[in-house]
């Protein structure tokens, strides 16, 4: 990971302009160039520098994308999706220029299937809204990212969250999609039925995509039934590998942990703070259950054993809804709470994942790693999964601590891949990971290109993202 592996790229300066007139005809004021929302639709949570579009266009049907992408195909002019804008690699940087694609009107709930517990909903869709539609159902969509993403953008990104341990990444929970490719054609990826042995697997091949071979125009997603009953807790414990320890002789045992999230001591320092929490400041484990009220009690009980069994504290848990808010609020804001150890510094977000076998050995070398350079950087995971993030707090505008992080994050991947991990558990890849996908794809790359070439010839499917290709 490096600045200098984010390049402008070549643009298309008459194709450019002609595109822009066209739809300018064609949707009206829903293209807009002002330079303050163009700049929005680069935003990024991370430092990786914003690269904006030339127009941003507000599509409201899958009609108007196929019209977007077929004028934009006949110009050579980049297409560049865009949902909420919460990812954190510069998936929606648009380094050669051309056009953001807005989802956020694209976002009615099409069909509730709840005898199949299956939904189909519009990419602009957010997971929260999502959610509220359903409450009357009695069903809910279970992956949350923490940030409130969109469901194209989730899909795109190959999303994850606090919950995959039990209900799986998005990966597990995309039945179906329709996405708008390069021709400016929509296709249907596969059927409502559980399972097909039709043909490829179209609908993996968009799921992680990162909008590279297409502009997705619906999604059909495995909804579950709300639990009956839910209990949450935290627990802390002496070192991150007694934690982990925890963590894998619990997943081990077949406790159905719907959630199970580890802070080191330096991010409950953080959230103690920022939340007005009074919890041990030191390796904690969040969890939660999700069953009957029988069933949560003797899932926190069981746990409970094993906990004191790898030597951690009491674990207090509760199944007040009012408090398990509290709790997981706290964790959701843990980003914004880390920036408070360093007021004015910039967090650089990365993520990595192991097999859990692995994770106590990857986490303590990786602390040891931060405190032998002097980094402020806390850890989060999401730990039954083998998944965690670092946010490496740095002065962005000190060419010294900008090396050093990006060192810091170099050696991290390399740890992980060296482990027979992954360099994102769920960032995905966008420009900030591409050193590192050919480190662990190899020639799978060549093959990914293949797809590419196949799908998007003239290359304007969101440029410059997950690999470099020329066509």
């Amino acid at each position: 990971m490096g600045l200098s592996n984010v390049e402008a790229g070549i643009r298309n300066e008459a194709g450019i302009e002609t595109v822009i007139g066209v739809l300018r005809q064609r949707l009206g004021d829903r293209l807009q160039t002002g330079e303050a929302l163009r700049a929005q639709h680069a935003h990024t949570t991370t430092y990786i520098p914003g690269q904006s579009p030339d127009a941003v266009v507000f599509p409201e049907s899958a009609d108007d994308v196929k019209m977007i992408v077929r004028c934009c195909a006949d110009h050579h002019v980049p297409v560049i999706p865009f949902g909420t804008g919460s990812s954190l690699e510069g998936q929606v940087n648009a380094p050669h220029g051309g056009i953001s694609i807005d989802m956020t009107r694209m976002n009615r709930v099409l069909e509730v299937n709840a005898e199949d517990l299956d939904c189909t909903v519009e990419p602009g869709v957010t997971r929260e809204q999502l959610n509220s539609d359903l409450r009357d159902t009695g069903l809910f969509f279970p992956i949350d990212p923490g940030a409130n993403a969109s469901i194209g953008g989730m899909t795109a990104t190959r999303a994850s969250g606090t919950n995959a341990v039990r209900y799986g990444t998005m990966r597990e929970n995309v039945i179906a999609v329709t996405a708008v490719t390069a021709s400016g054609e929509e296709i249907r990826t596969a059927r409502r039925a559980r399972k097909s042995s039709a043909g490829y697997d179209l609908t993996r091949l968009f799921v992680g995509s990162e909008g590279t071979l297409g502009v997705l125009t619906s999604v059909t997603l495995r909804l579950q039934g709300i639990p009956q009953a839910i209990s949450g807790g935290v627990c802390p414990f002496p070192t991150v590998e007694a934690a982990c320890n925890a963590v894998i002789m619990t997943i081990q045992m077949g406790i159905p942990v719907a959630r199970i999230e580890l802070l080191d001591a330096l991010q409950m320092k953080a959230c103690n703070a920022y939340s007005g929490l009074s919890y041990a400041e030191g390796p904690t484990l969040f969890l939660e259950f999700h069953g009957t009220d029988a069933g949560v009690a003797e899932q926190a009980e069981l746990f409970s054993e094993i906990a004191a069994e790898c030597g951690g504290g009491e674990f207090q848990w509760t199944k007040e809804a009012e408090r398990r808010t509290e709790l997981w609020k706290a964790r959701h804001n843990a980003y914004w709470a880390a920036l408070q150890l360093r007021p004015g510094a910039k967090g650089v977000s990365t993520d990595v994942c192991v097999p859990i076998s692995r994770l106590a050995e990857c986490v303590s070398e990786t602390q040891a790693d931060i405190a032998s350079n002097g980094l402020i950087a806390p850890i989060v995971g999401h730990a039954g999964d083998g998944n965690f993030h670092v946010l490496v707090l740095m002065d962005t505008d000190n060419p010294a601590e900008i090396a050093a992080a990006e060192a810091f994050i170099g050696r991290l991947n390399a740890r992980a891949l060296a482990m027979e991990g992954t360099c994102t558990g769920e960032h995905g890849i966008g420009q900030g990971k591409q050193p590192y996908l050919s480190l662990e794809m190899g020639e799978g790359v060549s093959v990914m290109r293949q797809i590419k070439q196949a799908l998007d010839p003239k290359n304007i499917m969101n440029p410059g993202k997950v690999f470099s290709f020329e066509p």
